[in-house]
């Protein structure tokens, strides 16, 4: 009987497709003409072309989405993105220095009290509660052949572990070190993770699934960023369907919008957080809370720091993080000319003058994430020229285009790095072999694919197991002669004596002290 009555509904378009809550209403008249008349003045009135054929679900969720977006906004950050205004600058020739030696610091030539200063006070700051983690998980593992989210994807260890499991377990640790440094029980590290549309619930339910890994539920919150509606050549709204706005996700840029939309900033609030660490899921082997890097931003007392890895060689297709003229910013390896690229430093000949690659992880005052009303209309927007299914106005039918016929604009987390004063700004160079393994391509590539990331984290495993003393033996080809050593057991290298006068028998996984 029920499922007749929902038919009877579906029959009607008195159904929501979304879910099975109740049945969904059409806007009202004056709200609808109301919203048709904001988009007649922005030029933007054909999205209603296929209104009044819509059913009742599809108006309403058609409705929902317009009624999200500002249309005026949309025009104007179109413009901008598409015809910026030349620099105040625009006369003078760009310079392009590296960032002063005040602000920054390199764990491979620090003092070893240095570093180990930052780690306890990290530790303290962490046993206060006053350290959060956000994750920028937005993306699809289509590179790697998989519709998942990427935090899902397994890189083939022997432990089988995903990207998420990996990195939950690396908060479980620092938790876990901070308690027994402060003797403070029940320590919570809040995780935030930031998803997009078409990865949120994916990721939710397989947060779900693997009970959080280990972490409590009340301290792991999952967000979503913006999207915006992808524009054609000629500036107008593309719609994907009759009943949808073609949207885009608004890039990892969009982390600070997010964080004012969702709850996340008020939680951090109520929770008394005042040091966050922001990463990209891809990264195997990011230091999640990394207690180093909170204590050194810490300890310089800035707004934002970032940790870069040292350039392999002048054509490494990396951005680089630098002062473009006199402000801290990130320049994209096709913006620096063979010149730049190769020039040498003059106190170290060895070394490329321009070498502090990006490696998209960051550190935030929470003083700092309390001012973004004050600055996240100064963020420029980006065009990405892509082919866009959508549909024809005038003849009602999905066009896939063979070429380039629209933009996706987007925001870069790294945006916000000019408006900020170089004297609250700080970098630390890190040991690339130790933290920087990025996942960007398919297994079989032999570069930044799942295969590089599984040895990446078996290299380090073996040399965590050498440096105490232990022993690695394999009868397997070189490559498999690595060793996992889950986080469960040590977060960087620490607490391994047990191994001293070990020999593991590679490739293998250590997951508890025995």
């Amino acid at each position: 009987m029920a499922s007749a009555f929902s038919n009877l509904l579906d029959k009607l378009h008195l159904t929501s497709k979304e879910d099975d809550g109740p049945p969904a209403k059409e806007p009202a008249d004056e709200e609808l003409n109301k919203l048709k008349d904001k988009y007649t003045k922005a030029g933007q009135e054909h999205v209603f072309t296929f209104y009044d054929e819509l059913s009742v679900s599809e108006k309403a969720s058609l409705f929902e989405r317009l009624q999200s977006f500002d249309p005026n906004y949309i025009k104007e950050i179109t413009e901008k993105a598409l015809h910026p205004a030349p620099s105040s600058n625009n006369n003078e020739e760009t310079t392009l220095e590296p960032l002063p030696e005040t602000v920054t610091a390199s764990i491979l030539d620090s003092k070893e009290e240095d570093i180990q200063s930052w780690y306890t006070s990290g530790l303290e700051l962490v046993s206060k509660g006053q350290v959060a983690v956000i994750l920028m998980a937005g993306g699809q593992g289509t590179r790697l052949g998989s519709s998942d989210p990427k935090g899902c994807f397994n890189i083939g260890l022997p432990s089988q572990k995903s990207l998420f499991q990996i990195q939950a377990e690396r908060i479980w640790k620092v938790q876990q070190l901070a308690e027994k440094d402060s003797g403070k029980k029940d320590i919570a590290i809040p995780w935030y993770v930031m998803t997009s549309g078409p990865t949120r619930q994916p990721t939710e339910k397989f947060f779900e699934e693997h009970h959080y890994f280990g972490l409590s539920k009340d301290n792991v919150s999952i967000f979503e960023q913006g999207v915006l509606p992808c524009i054609s050549n000629d500036g107008k709204i593309l719609l994907e369907s009759k009943a949808k706005v073609a949207v885009a996700p608004d890039g990892n840029g969009g982390i600070y919008q997010a964080l004012l939309t969702s709850n996340v900033r008020t939680d951090m609030r109520k929770r008394g957080i005042q040091h966050i660490h922001a990463y990209c899921v891809d990264n195997c082997l990011v230091k999640v809370a990394d207690p180093v890097f909170i204590g050194f931003a810490a300890a310089k007392e800035v707004d934002i720091a970032t940790k870069v890895v040292r350039k392999k060689n002048a054509k490494e297709p990396v951005g680089l993080i630098l002062q473009k003229n006199g402000k801290p910013d990130v320049v994209e390896y096709s913006e620096i000319d063979d010149a730049t690229a190769e020039a040498k430093d003059s106190s170290k000949p060895d070394l490329l003058k321009f070498r502090a690659a990006n490696i998209v992880n960051h550190y935030y005052s929470f003083r700092f994430l309390e001012t973004i009303e004050d600055w996240v209309h100064q963020l420029p927007h980006h065009v990405a020229r892509k082919k866009i299914p959508y549909v024809d106005i005038e003849k009602g039918e999905t066009v896939k285009p063979s070429a380039p016929n629209g933009i996706k604009l987007e925001q870069f987390v790294f945006d916000v790095f000019p408006l900020t004063p170089l004297e609250k700004f700080a970098c630390l160079e890190v040991k690339r072999e130790e933290e920087f393994s990025p996942l960007k391509n398919a297994r079989g590539t032999g570069e930044d694919d799942p295969d590089t990331s599984k040895q990446d984290i078996l290299n380090q495993g073996r040399r965590w197991v050498q440096n105490v003393g232990g022993m690695v033996e394999s009868e397997v080809a070189p490559e498999e002669t690595g060793v996992e050593v889950s986080p469960l057991v040590s977060y960087g290298g620490e607490g391994l004596e047990f191994l001293q006068t070990r020999t593991i028998k590679a490739p293998a996984v250590i997951e508890k002290e025995d």
